[in-house]
């Protein structure tokens, strides 16, 4: 077995089959969209280069920009909120003794649907009559805050969030358990033998331990909410009037509607910037951050 892994050929016949489908799914795509962000094409005809003219329309874009600051909305929504929530749950089921499989179980439900399963079915818990929110509200006699959820201004975006957020909150909370459950016992014992109980132990031991792994949920939230796409199709399409556009949305309406494909595949290529830039600018950060703590 040894005698057949140290042959380069070996390696080759396992990677090459995955570099195909690389190739095929990811390169290819990739290349056509350079290829077209650069040009003038309608989808039919044949694409006509015209240089950076996409990127300089779509820079002067107003819809563009509020199409970024939505993205940026799940960003900060995932950073500032999500985030902490994922901590303190993970700390909670962490410290549970019995039954704790089921409520790894429980919290990680939501992740296995399908977004657009997610996403009918918030828009029903929404809905102005019949929507479980509104009809809870009802019951509990706070009939005032009763919203038209997914149709008023400053309502669509929010909700949104929050319905994302509930996908993918098992997901994380489930990497942050398997961080805590994997800091050593002596270490707890240790802290509790020094004073430190309850949240305290948590926030001086548990956090600054587990690190790592949250600065590598804080890089797939940035990452994961600029291509942002299926839940805003699903719940709103980008309403009321383009408020809850992501540029991804706006990326597709350009391309199927308006038949701009060269302008739907720069904005693509801006996402791609966009998200670089993001990236970079939290690592930097971090790496600062970092620095400063030595």
């Amino acid at each position: 077995m040894k005698k057949a892994l140290s042959n380069p050929w070996t390696f080759l016949l396992f990677v090459t089959p995955a570099f195909l489908l690389y190739a095929v799914f990811f390169l290819t795509p990739m290349l056509a969209s350079l290829k077209y962000g650069f040009s003038d094409w309608d989808g039919v005809n044949e694409p006509v280069f015209n240089g950076l003219d996409n990127f300089k329309m779509a820079l002067q874009d107003e819809n563009v920009w509020r199409a970024f600051r939505n993205n940026v909305y799940f960003i900060l929504f995932s950073v500032f909120l999500q985030i902490p929530f994922i901590v303190f749950l993970a700390i909670i089921i962490s410290n549970v003794k019995r039954l704790q499989g089921l409520y790894k179980t429980a919290v990680f439900i939501p992740n296995v649907l399908s977004t657009a399963v997610v996403g009918i079915l918030w828009s029903f818990i929404y809905h102005p009559e019949a929507g479980l929110l509104n009809q809870l509200l009802d019951t509990l006699g706070f009939s005032q805050l009763k919203h038209t959820w997914l149709a008023e201004d400053g309502t669509a975006m929010l909700a949104i969030l929050v319905t994302n957020a509930w996908q993918y909150v098992g997901f994380f909370v489930v990497l942050v358990l398997a961080a805590i459950l994997g800091i050593s016992k002596d270490i707890h014992e240790a802290a509790e033998m020094d004073g430190a109980t309850g949240w305290t132990k948590a926030w001086k031991i548990t956090v600054p331990l587990i690190r790592p792994v949250l600065l590598v949920i804080v890089l797939l939230s940035i990452t994961g909410a600029m291509k942002a796409l299926d839940i805003v199709m699903v719940m709103t399409n980008g309403g009321p009037a383009g408020l809850t556009e992501v540029m991804a949305t706006y990326m597709i309406k350009q391309g199927n509607r308006l038949n701009e494909y060269g302008y739907a595949n720069s904005i693509s290529l801006l996402i791609v910037a966009f998200t670089l830039v993001l990236t970079a600018v939290f690592q930097i950060i971090t790496k600062r951050l970092e620095g400063s703590d030595a």
